[in-house]
C-alpha cells in the first residue's frame, strides 16, 4: 500500500547532505547555532565580519572535533563580500547553502535624537541588508534544487519597538516583514522562511547592560529567566525539522513569555 506520509524537504534524514551558512556565528548566538548543526553531521559555513581571532577561535575548535567546518572574514552588509562568501562556500563544498541562517547583527541603545545618520545607517544596513544579500544569492540555488529553508534570527523588538533601540527595532521589524513576504513568494517552490524573535539571550551583545537592569528585565520575564544561545540554536534545529514541516512565514516568539 502506498504511504501517504507527507515526506518534508526539511526534514534532514541526513545532516551530511547539508550544507548550513550561519552568519554572524564568531561567537554567542550564532556560534551556538552553527556548532549544534556541525554536531550532527552538516557542513557549516562560519562567519564573521571583523572579529578575525574569534571566527578562528570557533573555527579551530569546531574542527579540531572532527566537524566539518569552514569559515570566511567578511563584513556581508556588502552585497560583493557577500558574493565571494558564496563563491568561498561552493568552492570548498562544491554546493551552496542548503539552509541559510542569518544571525549577522549589530545593536545600539540610546536616544533617537543622539543616532546620528551613519549609526542609523550602519545598523540598517548590517541587521538588514545583510539577510537580503545573502538571500538573494541562496534563493536562486534553492529554487533550482526545489529546496532550502531559511531563518533570520530577529528580536522581540521588531515586534512591539523598544524606547532607547529606535533603531535596533526598526531594523528587526523590517525584517520582519521581510520574512514574511519571501516565505509566500518563496513557498511554490518548496523553500521555507522564517524568523526568531528573541529576548534578553545570554550573549556579549547584552553584556554591556548592568546587573541591574539583567536583574529588572528578568522580573518581567514569566519563567523568571534569561534566555541561552543554545536554545535559540535548538528552535532553528526545529524549524528545519520535518515537525515544522507546514511552517513557513512565521515569526516564533522566543522570550520566556515576556510579551
Amino acid at each position: 500500500m502506498e504511504s501517504n506520509q507527507i515526506q518534508s524537504p526539511c526534514s534532514l534524514p541526513n545532516y551530511k547532505e547539508e550544507v548550513v551558512l550561519v552568519t554572524g556565528s564568531s561567537r554567542g548566538i550564532g556560534r551556538a547555532i552553527a556548532t549544534h548543526f556541525a554536531q550532527l553531521g552538516a557542513r557549516v559555513v562560519l562567519n564573521g565580519a571583523s572579529n578575525q581571532q574569534a571566527l578562528i577561535d570557533t573555527h579551530t575548535e569546531l574542527a579540531s572535533s572532527g566537524y566539518n567546518v569552514t569559515s570566511f572574514l567578511g563584513d556581508i552588509s556588502n552585497y560583493q563580500v557577500a558574493e565571494e562568501l558564496f563563491a568561498h562556500c561552493h568552492e570548498v563544498f562544491r554546493s551552496y547553502p542548503t539552509i541559510l541562517i542569518n544571525n549577522a547583527g549589530i545593536s545600539h541603545v540610546g536616544l533617537f535624537t543622539d543616532t546620528p545618520p551613519d549609526l542609523w545607517q550602519k545598523v540598517i544596513t548590517t541587521n538588514l541588508n545583510s539577510a537580503y544579500n545573502c538571500c538573494h544569492l541562496a534563493t536562486p540555488h534553492m529554487i533550482a534544487s526545489h529546496k532550502g529553508c531559511i531563518i533570520n534570527i530577529s528580536s522581540i523588538w521588531g515586534n512591539v519597538g523598544a524606547s532607547c533601540e529606535v533603531a535596533y527595532s526598526t531594523s528587526k521589524s523590517a525584517l520582519n516583514g521581510f520574512t514574511k513576504a519571501l516565505a509566500k513568494e518563496l513557498g511554490p517552490s518548496n523553500i521555507r522562511v522564517n524568523a526568531i524573535a528573541c529576548g534578553w539571550i545570554d550573549t556579549e551583545m547584552n553584556a554591556h547592560f548592568t546587573e541591574d537592569d539583567r536583574n529588572a528585565f528578568i522580573d518581567e520575564v514569566p519563567l523568571c529567566r534569561t534566555g541561552q544561545a543554545d536554545e535559540v540554536a535548538q528552535t532553528c534545529l526545529y524549524l528545519v525539522s520535518n515537525a515544522a514541516s507546514y511552517m513557513t512565514g512565521q515569526i516564533l516568539t522566543l522570550d520566556g513569555g515576556l510579551l
